[in-house]
């Protein structure tokens, strides 16, 4: 089934536009978005950066002169870059694929009394909500996009350390509610099987790219997430039946399952990029423009109805492992599995559930990651694999609650983490406080000692 799928896909989704350009011409196709790109030397703009067929560039001028040594940067997918505009006022930025990005100038290298002038940017060009001097960018039809900049006398748009704060925490519990759909799969899987699967990150990717096939035949949102639901739980029902379960009656070891699971891990990443490529696509209504709400608060609403289904999900598992009769069950596995199965339990039919459950939720996290990023790639779920993983074990291993806690400090230090550090690092800062916490203790915040080991 999931090849067939994965063929109708390979079908349904295009080459990702401009795969196949070639290199631009010279460094004075600056000025002009239809040229092809060409390495450049090292010192004209972008020559000290990896260059690759996809970049930004254009011209900074004020009162028809250029400006030079003004700080420009790109963001987005993970990926960001800096250079200064030179002489002429010229700049180029380097990026590995066509995506939308945020481009950033920085204020501070502007003339004093001189601002990114709103009346004078190119057509389709808006400023990030707060700021005078950050855009949501895209590419056209081409490898290249041009960007020129007019500046004039007025006073910067800025945003204060309290209200960027706070927007970085909405975005921060945004993030981890997301993260906890995995995490709280992860940790099920952990306290019932003694499994650290490595191959979750593509159940995420997976269904990630169930909702780009589903969305490639024109069905709408509200449908295709029920069916990407339902695509989880056949993925986790054949994950046990055809691999899990029949190692377990061997017998195998959980260092021999983990080795297992990351190669699973391996062979599911080439395969989503054998059918779809190594380009990035873009579910419907990703990019959707912020709603002012509360304050500094914004959201759009695409974030609002990710929260709103990563609550209701989250309270479902909830209900389900305290209120329902296999939940508790599942509980009493991760507790004493030998005791579990002393009492009655049926353990394989328990982890059986646990498997479906646990792909179902990481299906629609793939969902709401791909809209987070933005966009659906074959290798997006290692993007977010490790910070899973800081999760689950800062909220206690084998603990479903203890994975959301981790999740939502996870989320919401590494938004927040920006504030003070590079965006490129921001993982790292979640990390160091992930060693600090198990350094007091290693159980994790709602894990128990015995359950170590």
């Amino acid at each position: 089934m999931a090849g067939a799928l994965m063929a109708a896909a390979m079908m349904l989704l295009a080459t990702p536009t401009g795969a196949n350009a070639a290199p631009p011409a010279s460094a004075d196709a600056v000025a002009s978005a239809d040229t092809e790109t060409a390495l450049v030397a090292p010192d004209e703009p972008g020559g000290d950066q990896e260059q690759t067929q996809f970049y930004f560039s254009g011209l900074i001028n004020f009162e028809d002169d250029p400006v030079p040594g003004v700080e420009v940067s790109i963001e987005g997918g993970g990926f960001d870059a800096t250079t200064v505009t030179d002489a002429d006022g010229r700049w180029r930025l380097y990026v590995p694929e066509k995506d939308t990005y945020t481009f950033i100038v920085n204020e501070d290298t502007l003339p004093e009394g001189v601002i990114v002038d709103p009346t004078l940017l190119p057509e389709g060009i808006a400023p990030v909500q707060g700021t005078s001097a950050s855009f949501e960018v895209e590419f056209g039809l081409t490898n290249s996009r041009v960007l020129n900049l007019f500046l004039g006398e007025g006073t910067r748009v800025t945003t204060s350390f309290v209200d960027q704060f706070t927007e970085r925490i909405v975005n921060g519990i945004n993030f981890g509610l997301l993260l906890a759909l995995a995490a709280v799969g992860v940790s099920l899987i952990f306290g019932t099987t003694g499994l650290t699967n490595f191959a979750h990150a593509e159940m995420l990717t997976f269904g990630a790219v169930m909702a780009l096939l589903f969305a490639g035949f024109g069905l709408p949102m509200w449908i295709v997430i029920p069916l990407v639901l339902v695509a989880g739980v056949a993925l986790g029902w054949g994950l046990d039946a055809g691999l899990w379960k029949p190692l377990r009656r061997r017998g195998i070891g959980l260092v021999q399952l983990m080795i297992v699971s990351i190669g699973l891990s391996l062979a599911g990443r080439y395969v989503f990029q054998f059918f779809i490529g190594g380009g990035t696509y873009q579910l419907p209504g990703a990019g959707s423009p912020k709603l002012d709400l509360i304050g500094p608060i914004s959201l759009s609403v695409i974030d609002m109805w990710s929260m709103g289904i990563s609550v209701l999900a989250l309270a479902g598992v909830a209900y389900w492992l305290l209120r329902t009769r296999i939940g508790k069950a599942t509980r009493a596995i991760s507790d004493n599995p030998g005791l579990a199965a002393a009492s009655g339990i049926n353990v394989d039919r328990v982890i059986r559930v646990v498997w479906m459950l646990s792909a179902s939720l990481a299906a629609i996290a793939g969902v709401l990651w791909a809209y987070f990023r933005p966009g659906v790639k074959w290798d997006m779920g290692m993007q977010v694999l490790l910070l899973i993983f800081a999760a689950v074990t800062l909220g206690g291993l084998g603990t479903a609650f203890g994975a959301l806690i981790g999740s939502l400090i996870v989320g919401i230090l590494v938004e927040v983490s920006t504030l003070w550090i590079p965006s490129d690092l921001k993982y790292v800062g979640a990390l160091v406080v992930l060693i600090l916490i198990l350094l007091v203790r290693p159980q994790g915040i709602l894990g128990r000692k015995e359950r170590l080991g």
